[in-house]
């Protein structure tokens, strides 16, 4: 069973949401607190969390700064009930997938969840991996390369580098890399896809130019000599 753990101190919205998730097929764990958060987010296996931004203890920027530290890629949907779009572009720089403002429609949560959940390796079929531009990627055992250097990436910065090398130096549009690492298009004045593309530009720092913004369109990379 898909293991969920939600990080929130709001009781009647935990409460809730483990009925709906559970009756999704999912085996949901509880935190009411940041400290208990991280215990169970490092000694728990999950396949997804479910974090809130304002918790009681240490705060959910901070938990999920010491998830990322740790090397622990478990995808991550922040919830915030806070309108600064700032917050969100906060937590999206410190290695969240996806962010949902408060208050939401609990089924836009669930297609979250299961977009973000639908890039479990399916061992039946084997994806071949992918190179291009000094990149290897290797969708089975989601590893990724780049001049034979082991990127540690974030599940959606994994799947938004698969789509741009799998264009091969063509320009992939900000919908399709949405829709490959989100399983959604982007709304208007959403920058959670520039984010992203920022964050593995500085973890490929020696030669962020590779990605390039084709202003308007996309983004594309670039073969380099």
């Amino acid at each position: 069973m898909t293991k969920l753990l939600l990080v929130d101190d709001d009781a009647e919205l935990s409460q809730m949401l483990e009925q709906i998730l559970t009756r999704e097929g999912y085996q949901l764990t509880l935190a009411a607190d940041g400290e208990t958060g991280l215990e169970r987010a490092l000694s728990g296996s999950y396949d997804l969390i479910l974090l809130d931004v304002m918790l009681p203890g240490i705060d959910g920027f901070q938990l999920l700064q010491h998830l990322r530290q740790q090397s622990r890629s478990t995808p991550v949907i922040m919830l915030t009930a806070r309108g600064d779009d700032d917050d969100r572009v906060a937590g999206l720089e410190l290695g969240a997938d996806d962010y949902l403002p408060k208050p939401f429609n609990p089924r836009e949560l669930v297609a979250r969840v299961k977009a973000l959940l639908r890039r479990t390796p399916n061992t039946t079929v084997r994806p071949e991996p992918s190179e291009y531009a000094g990149f290897y990627v290797d969708p089975l055992n989601n590893q990724v390369r780049c001049d034979k250097q082991q990127l540690d990436l974030t599940p959606t910065e994994f799947d938004i580098l698969r789509a741009l090398v799998q264009g091969k130096g063509q320009v992939v549009s900000k919908d399709q890399l949405s829709v490959a690492a989100l399983g959604r298009q982007l709304a208007p004045f959403d920058r959670s896809l520039d984010v992203h593309i920022s964050n593995i530009r500085k973890k490929i720092d020696h030669n962020p130019e590779r990605i390039q913004t084709v202003r308007g369109r996309g983004y594309r990379l670039l073969q380099l000599a």
